[in-house]
């Protein structure tokens, strides 16, 4: 296994500025095996480090991480799963706190 992404995106926000943290790890056959996608912003969310939103495969299943909820959530692809967070982030970076 071996990390494919590794990248932090600063974001501007109506609340403040964000970033957007990605990780990818996968098999040598392409498969992903590991994730974690987050939305931080700390002028948004002052609990769970400033994640505002976040999914990721930890702790033996798929999660969504949604202002200090926590929930599964049926994952698909990873190309899916980026598409569905660019689109909640889009929405989340217009809101004030």
């Amino acid at each position: 296994m071996r990390k494919i992404v590794d990248e932090v995106t600063p974001v501007r926000c109506a609340a403040g500025r964000g970033v957007i943290r990605e990780e990818v790890w996968q098999y040598a056959d392409g498969e992903v095996a590991r994730y974690n996608l987050a939305f931080i912003n700390h002028f948004m969310m002052s609990t769970d480090n400033g994640r505002v939103l976040g999914y990721d495969n930890g702790h033996g299943y798929h999660h969504r991480h949604f202002k200090g909820v926590v929930e599964p959530f049926d994952y698909v692809d990873n190309q899916g799963l980026r598409d569905r967070f660019d689109d909640e982030v889009r929405v989340l970076r217009e809101e004030l706190p």
